[in-house]
């Protein structure tokens, strides 16, 4: 027989492609188990002779009995040409490790998904991206420094990377849409099925604005618990470095940084109160050797250098383009305007002053505490407007906290 010990050729062909969702949704078949099938069949012959191998030459790849079986019968063919057309039918495509697109920092993980399905720009999946992560039920001094840190990172062409849960993931996705950046969710789900289903909103705009939907998993898998840790790992892998917003003692946020440790990858937290249960991640970490993070310039001095110079140039070369065009403002020079101090009406600074960024107050109290300054009224005219100006956000129940 020929040798092709030589990778294939990019890109692969279809039977290539068909081959390696075949094993990947064949029973007893992981990613590890699949990459030494595959490097097998490559020795020997190539992928694509999978869909026609005998049951004795499937066994000699290392396939369990029962899998060998399972491929031989020819369901597992069956099975993978139904997900591929339903695939393309719901607007998706896959990545087998052998496409060009696929992420090269993914490769060099332990046990890289075989295969990746996905919506939206392939290409972000190769450009630097930070994974921020935490807990799904954050303080609003974590919700504010996870869109303050999400905002400044992609502003200087970062992408972000998260997990679309409720909390931290939610608010990291949110804040790089607003900066007009790019993010990628990675679902421990199908990549039909919406989980939380309160973010189908979000999962719409991420793909609207030229992001990326990707996951693991075959179309229609559920959100089962044992299939978020797996999901962890796929983050961190594909991150230059993960940052941990809040995350409590058990929290499964522990996971996708020893993922990151494990990877080699770097680790940034941010530093919490001590009295709250979800400073007990961040602060460990930082004990452990994590860099504390309060702005984007710890994580921006810890890049390699090759990224932050090919950073560097990407901003260099949009900033110049934007100049050209008569009074536009690049991301950075905007949000720093946004950012600016200026005078306040009296009634606005006096409610400014009683709020704080890392605890809320609510609405009966700050009457209470202003009720010899200013009336009901004019407390809730400047309520009005430092929410509109972005200063002050409102919570549930009538609560408010400053802004980021």
């Amino acid at each position: 027989m020929t040798d092709y010990a030589i990778v294939e050729a990019v890109p692969p062909s279809e039977e290539s492609r068909l081959a390696w969702m075949t094993l990947t949704l064949t029973p007893g078949m992981g990613p590890t188990r699949i990459r030494k099938a595959m490097e097998r069949l490559r020795a020997t012959s190539e992928i694509a002779h999978l869909l026609h191998a005998s049951l004795t030459e499937l066994e000699a790849c290392g396939l369990p009995p029962a899998s060998a079986q399972f491929v031989f019968d020819g369901r597992a063919q069956a099975a993978a040409e139904q997900e591929i057309k339903r695939l393309g039918e719901a607007g998706g495509r896959f990545l087998t490790q052998d496409c060009a697109e696929y992420p090269e920092r993914l490769l060099e993980i332990y046990d890289p998904p075989s295969v990746l399905w996905l919506r939206g720009d392939a290409s972000l999946l190769a450009k630097p991206g930070i994974a921020v992560v935490g807990t799904r039920q954050p303080s609003p001094y974590g919700s504010g420094m996870t869109q303050l840190l999400s905002r400044d990172l992609c502003l200087r062409g970062l992408v972000i990377l998260s997990g679309m849960a409720r909390g931290v993931d939610t608010a990291a996705h949110k804040a790089a849409l607003e900066a007009n950046g790019k993010t990628v969710a990675v679902w421990g789900t199908g990549i039909d099925v919406i989980y939380p289903k309160e973010n189908k909103k979000l999962a719409e705009d991420i793909l609207a604005h030229g992001g990326t939907i990707l996951s693991e998993f075959p179309l229609g898998t559920f959100p089962a618990p044992q299939n978020f840790p797996v999901r962890n790992r796929i983050l961190s892998g594909m991150s230059v470095g993960v940052l941990v917003i809040e995350a409590g003692e058990y929290s499964g946020t522990r996971i996708t940084a020893r993922c990151a440790l494990e990877q080699n990858r770097d680790v940034f937290a941010v530093p919490g109160n001590v009295t709250n249960k979800n400073a007990w991640g961040p602060n460990t970490l930082i004990k452990q050797g994590a860099k504390l993070t309060a702005t984007w310039e710890d994580v921006w001095e810890d890049l390699p250098s090759h990224i932050r110079l090919e950073l560097e140039e990407e901003l260099g070369q949009r900033t110049a383009s934007q100049a050209l065009l008569p009074g536009h403002e690049s991301g950075v020079e905007a949000a720093a305007s946004l950012l600016s101090e200026t005078p306040l009406p009296e009634f606005e600074r006096l409610v400014l002053e009683q709020l704080r960024h890392d605890e809320s107050l609510q609405l009966d109290e700050l009457i209470e505490k202003l009720e010899a300054k200013m009336g009901s009224a004019e407390i809730f005219t400047a309520l009005f407007e430092l929410e509109l100006g972005g200063r002050i956000k409102q919570l549930p129940g009538k609560n408010y906290v400053r802004s980021f």
